[in-house]
C-alpha cells in the first residue's frame, strides 16, 4: 500500500466518483502507487445520488406501470398502493451492495483511500485535514452539484433538487419539474407512474434538447400519451411557497400550482474553494480547462469527469479515468471520442443515442451529403409484444459510414451498445444490413433501419 509520508506517490486523485475511482483502479493495475481522497463515499454522485438510485426508482415505476397495464395481457391484478419506505429500502440496498463491492475492489488493488476534504495546495501536493500528500501526478475529479437559477432559492422541502427527490418518503400529489433534460424527464416519468400530476417547464423548444429533434418529438408524444404535461419555450420567472406547496410563475404570465418544484436545470462543477484558483489551474465559468489529453495548463495535473467542459456522464468519467491512468503509466492510449459516446434517458419511453444528430451531421458534412432512414417500432414484433411505441433513426454520410443512431421506445437503451460499435467502427449501412438480428427482438429495428438505408428495406416501404 502506498505510504505518502515516505515520499511522493505516483498518483494522487482528488475525488472518488466514477472518474476518480476508475483512474485509481487502472493506475494500481498498472503498478502505480495511488492515493485516493474522498470527502464522502467512494462511488460519488453516480452511485449514491444519481445514476444508480434513480434507475432503481425507475424500475419500481416500471413495475407500477406493469400492474396498471396487466389486464391488457390477460393478467388481472390490483395496485394496493406504493410503500415509499420499502421502495427506498430496495433502492438503498442496490446502492449499498454496489458500494460494498467497489470498496472491496479498491482495497484489493492496494489503493490508499483517505477520507476527508482535500485541497490542492501546489502542483504536486494535496492537503487533507493537516496531512500533506505529495504526488508526481495529480488528477482532479471533484464532480458536480445540482445547479439552480439566479434568485431561485432551494429550501429542500417544497423546492427541491434531484438529491432531495431521491429521498422523498411519500408520493407527491403534483410536481412541477423545472428543466426538461435527462434528470427532469426521468423524475417526471417516475412520479407519473406513481400517480402524481406532473408538469415539465423547459425554456428550449424541445424536451431532452441535446438529442436529435426526431427523438425529442417522439418522447413528447409518449409523455402526452401518459398524461405528463409540459410547457416548451417557456421561461421560469419565480416561485412562491404556499401552505399547500408552490406557485411557479412563468415569463409568459402563466403559473403552475404544485406540491413540489423539482429544480433540474443541470449540474455545475465542484471547483470552488479547493485550491484550483490559488495554484493557477486555468478555469472558465467554474470548469477546469483541459486539452484532448485531459491535461490542465499545469503539465502533471489532469482533470476528468464533470469538472471539465462537455458531457457529464458517469461512463465518460470511467473512460477518462482509464485514459489518464494509462497516460501516466507511460502507455499511449487513444483519447476519448466524445462524438461517439452513447447516451440514454431512462424514462418511459426511453431515449438512446450515439453519434451525431441530423442537424450536426448536416452542418459537418453538408445537407446534401447526409442521408437517413427511420424504422417505426410499429413494425417490430417484440415492440408489439411489449406494447411500446417509438422508432430507430440511422444517419449516414451518402456513400459513407453511419455517423448517428437515435432510438426511442421502452428498453432501447439496451440496443445502444451495438449502435456504438457501428458508429465507432465507422460501419457503412451495407455492412450492418448483412448482419442477422435474432427474431423477435427489438434489435431487429436497428437492422431494419440499416437495411432501408442500404437500399433494400424488408418490413418498410417508402
Amino acid at each position: 500500500m502506498a505510504e505518502s509520508a515516505a515520499g511522493p506517490v505516483d498518483l494522487v486523485i482528488l475525488g472518488g466518483g466514477s472518474g476518480g475511482y476508475a483512474a485509481a483502479l487502472r493506475a494500481a493495475e498498472l503498478g502505480l502507487s495511488v492515493v485516493l481522497i474522498e470527502k464522502d463515499k467512494l462511488g460519488g454522485t453516480c452511485l449514491h445520488r444519481g445514476c444508480i438510485p434513480t434507475k432503481a426508482l425507475l424500475h419500481s415505476a416500471e413495475i407500477v406501470d406493469n400492474i396498471h397495464e396487466s389486464a391488457t395481457f390477460g393478467v388481472l391484478s390490483t395496485l394496493n398502493g406504493i410503500d415509499m419506505a420499502k421502495v427506498n429500502e430496495y433502492k438503498d440496498s442496490v446502492v449499498g451492495g454496489l458500494f460494498k463491492g467497489l470498496s472491496g475492489l479498491v482495497k484489493a488493488r492496494g489503493i490508499e483511500v483517505v477520507a476527508g476534504e482535500g485541497k490542492l495546495t501546489s502542483p504536486t501536493t494535496v492537503t487533507v485535514g493537516g496531512r500533506v500528500i505529495e504526488g508526481r501526478n495529480i488528477i482532479l475529479a471533484t464532480g458536480s452539484y445540482s445547479r439552480s437559477l439566479p434568485g431561485l432559492e432551494i429550501d429542500h422541502e417544497k423546492v427541491i433538487t434531484s438529491e432531495d427527490a431521491l429521498n422523498l418518503d411519500r408520493v407527491p400529489g403534483s410536481v412541477a419539474v423545472l428543466g426538461g433534460g435527462v434528470i427532469g424527464c426521468e423524475f417526471a416519468s417516475v412520479w407519473r407512474s406513481y400517480g402524481a400530476d406532473v408538469t415539465i417547464i423547459e425554456a428550449l423548444p424541445h424536451l431532452v434538447p441535446l438529442e436529435d429533434e426526431s427523438s425529442s418529438k417522439l418522447l413528447e408524444r409518449g409523455f402526452r400519451k401518459r398524461g405528463i404535461k409540459y410547457k416548451l419555450k417557456t421561461r421560469f420567472s419565480g416561485v412562491k411557497t404556499t401552505d399547500h406547496g408552490v406557485t411557479v410563475s412563468l415569463e409568459d404570465g402563466s403559473t403552475v400550482e404544485a406540491e413540489l418544484l423539482l429544480v433540474a436545470v443541470g449540474r455545475g462543477p465542484v471547483t470552488q474553494g479547493i485550491g484550483y484558483d490559488e495554484v493557477g489551474v486555468a478555469m472558465e465559468r467554474g470548469f477546469v480547462l483541459v486539452d484532448r489529453y485531459l491535461r490542465t495548463n499545469i503539465p502533471n495535473v489532469f482533470a476528468i469527469g464533470d469538472i471539465r467542459p462537455g458531457l457529464q456522464l458517469a461512463h465518460v468519467g470511467f473512460a477518462e479515468g482509464i485514459f489518464v491512468a494509462e497516460q501516466i503509466a507511460g502507455l499511449n492510449p487513444t483519447p476519448v471520442d466524445y462524438d461517439n459516446v452513447p447516451k440514454v434517458t431512462y424514462s418511459s419511453p426511453e431515449v438512446a443515442s450515439v453519434g451525431l444528430t441530423s442537424e450536426v451531421a448536416k452542418q459537418r458534412f453538408g445537407a446534401d451529403s447526409v442521408t437517413s432512414a427511420t424504422y417505426n417500432l410499429a413494425g417490430n414484433g417484440k415492440a408489439q409484444i411489449l406494447k411500446t411505441a417509438g422508432a430507430v433513426t440511422v444517419i449516414a454520410v451518402k456513400d459513407g459510414p453511419v455517423v448517428g443512431v437515435h432510438m426511442v421506445g421502452d428498453r432501447v437503451g439496451e440496443l445502444i451498445a451495438e449502435a456504438q460499435l457501428i458508429t465507432n467502427w465507422e460501419a457503412y449501412p451495407s455492412d450492418v444490413a448483412q448482419l442477422i438480428h435474432p427474431h423477435p427482438t427489438l434489435s431487429e429495428a436497428l437492422g431494419e433501419a440499416h437495411l432501408a438505408l442500404a437500399g433494400k428495406p424488408l418490413h418498410t416501404h417508402d
